[in-house]
């Protein structure tokens, strides 16, 4: 009989201790870096479990510029069966987070609810779940796969009685957000995406902008509590079958919000390859009180791939953190991949965002800024350099101990296990 290998966590604490000291002959104190993290929460995607699916079971494609490669066996079918997903993951990362919801996510009892029509109630069972966990959630009109959106526009649409509907929906889901927001406490981002846009060069750019921005007053003209309901709109640089021209972009947008007092949502997939997301959030926060991030990865074109640990996450990471922004900036995530498991995808992406905020927050920010002012650029990159070796990974096991999620990988067995008794069993 072999003997049992030893924990390879066992020397959690131990690793910690040293790592701090490390820290703190920077001037870094991790306890403190620890306990903002801890406050952060990262808005997770409900539609990562199913594909964009959602539940309105209307025969559409899911349409907008909008596709979701893989055939990953387990695909959430049910709103219980989503919500189950979303126990498990939640449980594998540490802290207290959120529930970012799209419309077509609504239970309606099996009867047929158009969007324009939508209710709180469609949602109660969302909202009582989310309050059970003590979380917060954010909503999304759903400006896709449906009938009205066939071609391509909905609130930039000519056409005066389909633009209506949809800015009957948009007014919905903003009652809607209000209504999460109230109920759980926490201001619930109400985001606005449209895929309005044509595939080649178009004649009149102006026209449809007009229409987006008359149509986006009468939509938010309802004023509503901000500690409920917060508004936001995002841009994009092109999607499939807008590829020459997008009504909403960001220049759209971002004056848009700044002239009516909106949140712009900044989304990491949105801007060109050469383009850092970054580098605009300073820029932005200098017009508005808060924005909001749909942090994803690209590869080459908005692909949405499960965020990793890349230099772009870190840079963005840093940016909050070295900006003071935290306060002024929410975070949700935004990517949909079917070619692997699905809730280990929310788990990675997750784990990884926090990891960037964690290593931001383990820097001395005070030193680099005096070297920065003093203007020893010598030393700044010899810092920052420096820093890339610290033991961060010691702090963030730590993190995830304490907050008793597994470390390390050890979460992959229990989405393997859940996957073996769980997803396999769906058809």
């Amino acid at each position: 009989m072999h003997a049992l290998s030893p924990s390879p966590y066992k020397d959690v604490d131990q690793a910690f201790a040293l790592a701090k000291e490390r820290y703190a002959g920077l001037g870094v104190d991790v306890d403190r870096a620890i306990g903002r993290l801890a406050k952060v929460p990262i808005s997770l995607h409900c539609w990562q479990g199913d594909d964009v699916g959602g539940f309105e079971d209307s025969g559409e494609d899911i349409g907008g510029g909008l596709a979701v490669t893989g055939n990953y066996p387990g695909r959430a079918r049910t709103p219980d069966e989503l919500r189950a997903d979303l126990d498990l993951a939640l449980s594998l990362i540490p802290g207290t987070h959120r529930l970012n919801l799209h419309a077509s996510y609504a239970e309606t009892g099996g009867r047929p609810v158009e969007r324009d029509a939508l209710e709180p109630a469609h949602f109660r069972r969302w909202i009582e779940w989310a309050k059970a966990k003590g979380m917060g959630m954010d909503f999304n009109p759903t400006y896709f796969a449906h009938p009205k959106a066939a071609d391509g526009f909905t609130l930039a649409h000519p056409d005066d009685g389909i633009r209506k509907f949809w800015i009957d929906h948009g007014i919905a889901c903003r009652r809607i957000g209000a209504a999460i927001g109230q109920a759980l406490g926490s201001p619930c981002v109400t985001n606005v995406w449209i895929p309005d846009g044509m595939k080649d060069t178009p004649i009149d750019r102006k026209a449809p902008r007009q229409r987006l921005a008359a149509a986006l007053d009468a939509m938010f003209a309802e004023p509503l509590d901000r500690r409920h309901n917060l508004d936001a709109v995002e841009g994009k640089l092109f999607g499939l079958g807008s590829e020459s021209y997008v009504v909403g972009s960001h220049e759209f947008y971002l004056g848009y919000a700044v002239s009516r007092k909106k949140l712009v949502c900044l989304d990491a997939g949105h801007y060109h390859p050469t383009e850092s997301l970054s580098d605009k959030i300073s820029s932005v926060l200098t017009y508005l009180d808060e924005i909001l991030l749909h942090v994803s990865r690209g590869v080459r074109w908005d692909s949405d791939h499960v965020v990793t640990l890349t230099d772009e996450l870190e840079s963005i990471a840093q940016e909050l953190v070295r900006g003071d922004y935290l306060g002024r900036v929410h975070i949700g995530l935004d990517f949909f991949d079917a070619s692997i498991n699905r809730i280990a995808a929310w788990v990675v992406g997750t784990r990884c965002m926090l990891k960037a905020l964690l290593m931001a927050m383990l820097e001395p920010t005070a030193e680099l800024r005096r070297l920065e002012a003093e203007g020893n650029y010598t030393a700044r990159l010899a810092m920052l350099e420096e820093l890339k070796t610290l033991p961060f990974g010691a702090v963030w096991d730590h993190y995830c101990q304490v907050k008793d999620v597994p470390v390390g990988p050890a979460w992959l067995g229990k989405v393997k296990s859940y996957e073996a008794e769980v997803l396999s069993r769906r058809g």
